[in-house]
């Protein structure tokens, strides 16, 4: 019998936003700081040109850990639904980096990677990962410490590093794992800890096959990011402005957003202590 009262569905729309930012860098010179560069071989407009840039891109760097303003959310290290764990103690009571079991540091790596593709739905599928942390943490996985022949098996056996762990593994998994090393995450961690921020990128829409339980993500357009940080142009617009005195001023301009984390699930931040 065919019923009249009939399942359908409701389709609701909304918007999310964030702040962006005016950032402005100032250059002023004359000929006789030109020819003061030019002693040296430099030119004064591409060093000021550069000065500016590394200006911009070391706010937009800050932006995106820190945000400009955090108590809103703004920021990876801030980002509201986001993932923050603290590395526990070993099987040896080990709780710093230095010494961490090498073979369990690793697991507990691997670990992090699994919880993020089992929040976005994304086991079986490969996909890229970000291990963003300072160079003494991260630097200590990747070189030192070798995993004990009993824990990790591999051609050459009793050389891979906690880093090299990491990479077999998700490797198998058909995944791809860029580590990454930023020196202002020391103490930006929990209670004055090193931070180190896992992230999945991008997510990827699953092909669920003809009977799709997932059918309704091929609605376009799509949304592919999970962290995101905007920006208004590819590289900051200079305004070059004679003044006076046969001197030129040069503005140079760029707006931003902070650091945005659409998709917290992609983002887990790692509390560790170094010694």
């Amino acid at each position: 019998a065919a019923y009249n009262a009939l399942p359908s569905i409701s389709t609701t729309v909304s918007l999310i936003s964030t702040p962006t930012y005016l950032l402005r860098v100032r250059a002023e010179y004359d000929h006789h700081d030109t020819a003061a560069n030019a002693r040296w071989g430099v030119s004064i407009v591409e060093a000021q040109r550069l000065g500016m840039r590394q200006g911009h891109f070391q706010l937009a760097r800050t932006a995106l850990l820190d945000g400009f303003n955090p108590v809103n959310g703004e920021g990876l290290l801030h980002a509201a639904g986001a993932t923050t764990v603290s590395l526990p103690p070993d099987s040896f009571t080990n709780d710093t980096i230095v010494t961490y079991d090498n073979g369990q540091l690793a697991f507990y790596i691997l670990s992090q990677i699994l919880a993020i593709k089992t929040r976005t739905n994304t086991l079986g599928i490969g996909r890229k990962f970000t291990i963003l942390g300072p160079q003494r943490d991260l630097g200590q996985m990747e070189y030192p410490n070798i995993v004990q022949l009993t824990q990790f098996q591999r051609v050459g056996a009793g050389t891979a590093t906690t880093a090299g762990v990491v990479k077999e593994v998700l490797e198998v998994n058909e995944d791809e794992i860029m580590w990454c090393y930023d020196d202002t995450l020391i103490g930006k961690g929990a209670g004055g800890s090193d931070a180190i921020i896992i992230t999945m990128p991008e997510v990827q829409k699953p092909d669920g096959g003809k009977i799709n339980t997932n059918e309704f993500v091929k609605l376009e357009p799509g949304f592919d990011a999970c962290i995101l940080q905007y920006n208004d142009m590819a590289a900051p617009r200079e305004i070059p402005t004679p003044i006076p005195g046969g001197a030129i001023d040069v503005l140079s301009e760029w707006r931003i957003s902070s650091g945005w984390a659409v998709r917290p699930e992609a983002v887990t931040i790692l509390s560790v202590t170094y010694e």
